[in-house]
C-alpha cells in the first residue's frame, strides 16, 4: 500500500466529462524504481525522502493509484506525417491527476507505458526501458537548457518482458506537464462537428492557460482568436529555441504539439552534431518531413490545423473566421524569425540589434554546412569557440574555421560587427558562454547510457543526467561529454519505441 499523497485537483476529469475514458493502468508484476526526480517531486508537494523505493515503484508504474487520483485516457485526433487520423488518444498512457505545485502552478501527472487503453488501436500499451530513459534524459536536458518541456518525474521497470523486434524489459515513465492538451484534442471534436464540446474544451483550455481572455465566465470570438494568437506565439518561440540548440523533435504530428508551448513526446528525437538542415534521425521519417530545417514550416502547418478546428468559435460567418484565422497563422513566420534572431544575437554575443544581424547569422550557418571540400562542422561547439573569438582569446574558433573560405568571410564580417557593439569583450564572452551549451545529449553518449541501463547498469545514465543538469558550465574531467560522435559511430537512427 502506498502512502504517498498528492494534493490532487483534477479539473480535466471534473470539467470535461466525455472527453476521456476513465481507466486504470495494468498491475506491474515486479515494479522496481529506476530513477526518481526528487527535485521535481518536491516541487509537486511530495516528500521524496519519506517515499521508499518500493512504494515509489508501485505508485509510478500505475499499479496502484494514490488517494485522490482520477486516472483517465484522453481522447484526441491528429495528423500523422500529414495524414489525418480522427481518433488516436492515449493508447499507452494515463493522466492520473493534476496537482497545484509549490509555486501555485497546475501540473499534470501522467504515465506512459502503463498498459492498453480503449485507444490502443491494437497496440500492447507498454513501453520499454530504453525509450523511457531516453525521454527522461532528453526532457531533463531540455529543462536545463531552459526550453519549455514536459519533465520526467520517475522511471520504473515493470518486471515484464515486452515484445518488440526482440524481447525487451518493460518500463513506465511518469512525467509532468502544465497540461496534455494538444492541437489534436481540438481536432477530435472539430472533426465530429461537435461544436458544443469544442466550445467547452476551448473555454476550459483558455481558463487554464490564458484566463485573462475570459469575460464574465465565457469566451467570445475575439477571445478564441486571442487564444490562437498566443498558441502561435508560444510555438514560434519554442521552435526557435529548438533551432537555436540543434534539437530535432522527429515526429511533429499535431497530436504531439501542445497548446501550452511545451515540448512533448520525446520519441525519435535527437540533437545534431554536424550542422545540416536536412538532418533526419527518425527511422520512420523516410521523406524528411520533420527534418531539422523543416521544423518552423511544420509548426505553422500544425497551427493552421488548430485554426481550422477553432473556426466555428471565432465567428459565425465562416468567411470572416477564415480571414481572421489566416491573418493570425500568416503571422507565424515573423514571430518565429523575431524569436530566432533574438536568440541568435545572444548566441553571437550581440547586445545591440542591427538590420543585417539575421543575414550575418545565416552566413555563419551556411559556412558550417558540409560541402564537397569539407565535412559539416559541429553546431554546438562552433558557438563555444566563437565565444573565445568574441572574448579576444582566439583569432578563429579552432578547427571549425581553418579550412572554410566562406567561414573566413563570415568571421571578417562578424569581427567588424563586434566593433560596432558596445559590450566589453570579457563580458561578451561570459554572456555567450551562459547561453551556448557545452554539454548536450550527444547521441553516442545517450546510446551508451541506454545500452548499459537495459543491461542493468544505471551508472552511465546517472552520470549523463548529472552532466546535462548544468549544460553551460565547463567542468574538468567531462571532456568526453562535449565531443562529437567518433567516426565509427555511423549514421544515427532513432525509433519511436512504441
Amino acid at each position: 500500500m502506498t502512502h504517498a499523497t498528492f494534493a490532487f485537483d483534477n479539473s480535466y476529469a471534473r470539467d470535461l466529462d466525455g472527453f476521456y475514458v476513465p481507466w486504470r493502468g495494468d498491475v506491474a508484476p515486479a515494479p522496481r524504481l529506476l530513477k526518481l526526480n526528487k527535485e521535481l517531486a518536491s516541487e509537486l508537494g511530495l516528500d521524496p525522502e519519506s517515499l521508499p523505493d518500493d512504494e515509489a515503484a508501485v505508485l509510478f508504474s500505475g499499479s496502484q493509484m494514490p488517494e485522490g487520483a482520477a486516472p483517465l485516457a484522453q481522447a484526441y485526433a491528429g495528423h500523422q506525417f500529414g495524414g489525418f487520423s480522427p481518433q488516436l488518444g492515449d493508447g499507452r498512457a494515463l493522466l492520473i491527476g493534476e496537482v497545484i505545485d509549490r509555486n501555485g502552478q497546475r501540473r499534470d501527472i501522467h504515465l506512459k507505458g502503463s498498459g492498453r487503453t480503449p485507444f490502443s488501436r491494437g497496440g500492447d500499451g507498454k513501453a520499454t526501458i530504453g525509450p523511457v530513459l531516453r525521454e527522461y534524459i532528453i526532457g531533463e536536458a531540455m529543462h536545463a537548457l531552459r526550453i519549455p518541456t514536459t519533465r520526467a518525474l520517475a522511471a520504473v521497470a515493470t518486471g515484464e518482458q515486452v515484445l518488440r523486434d526482440t524481447i525487451l524489459p518493460g518500463a513506465v515513465l511518469a512525467r509532468v506537464a502544465s497540461s496534455h492538451i494538444r492541437v489534436g484534442t481540438f481536432q477530435f471534436f472539430a472533426a465530429r462537428s461537435e461544436v458544443s464540446r469544442l466550445r467547452q474544451l476551448t473555454l476550459y483550455t483558455i481558463a487554464r492557460h490564458d484566463p485573462d481572455l475570459i469575460e464574465n465566465g465565457d469566451i467570445t470570438g475575439a477571445a478564441v482568436l486571442g487564444f490562437l494568437s498566443r498558441v502561435i506565439d508560444r510555438q514560434a518561440k519554442l521552435v526557435a529555441q529548438w533551432m537555436l540548440t540543434g534539437f530535432i523533435h522527429g515526429v511533429m504530428n499535431t497530436d504531439n504539439m501542445t497548446v501550452s508551448g511545451e515540448t512533448i513526446d520525446y520519441g525519435p528525437c535527437a540533437f545534431m552534431d554536424a550542422y545540416d538542415p536536412r538532418t533526419v534521425f527518425s527511422s520512420i521519417d523516410t521523406h524528411g518531413r520533420y527534418a531539422f530545417g523543416n521544423q518552423p514550416a511544420i509548426a505553422q502547418w500544425n497551427l493552421a490545423r488548430l485554426a481550422e478546428a477553432l473556426l466555428p468559435l471565432i465567428d459565425d460567418n465562416e468567411s470572416t473566421a477564415i480571414d481572421q484565422a489566416s491573418e493570425a497563422i500568416n503571422g507565424f513566420p515573423e514571430r518565429f524569425e523575431a524569436a530566432w534572431a533574438a536568440g541568435m544575437r545572444a548566441k553571437m554575443g550581440l547586445e545591440s540589434a542591427e538590420e543585417g544581424d539575421a543575414t550575418l547569422a545565416a552566413d555563419l550557418l551556411a559556412s558550417l554546412r558540409a560541402s564537397e571540400q569539407a565535412p559539416a562542422v559541429d553546431y554546438t561547439l562552433t558557438f563555444r569557440r566563437l565565444a573565445a573569438v568574441a572574448g579576444g582569446l582566439a583569432e578563429h574558433p579552432g578547427p571549425a574555421g581553418e579550412d572554410g573560405e566562406r567561414f573566413r568571410a563570415f568571421l571578417q564580417a562578424y569581427t567588424a560587427r563586434l566593433d560596432r557593439d558596445s559590450m566589453p569583450a570579457e563580458q561578451r564572452m561570459r554572456a555567450m558562454l551562459a547561453v551556448n551549451p557545452l554539454y548536450i545529449p550527444r547521441n553516442h553518449k545517450v546510446e551508451e547510457a541506454l545500452a548499459a541501463a537495459v543491461a542493468g547498469d544505471l551508472a552511465p545514465f546517472n552520470s549523463l543526467l548529472d552532466v546535462l543538469s548544468d549544460p553551460f558550465t565547463e567542468r574538468a574531467g567531462l571532456e568526453a561529454f562535449a565531443e562529437p560522435a567518433p567516426a565509427d559511430f555511423g549514421q544515427y537512427r532513432t525509433f519511436c519505441g512504441t
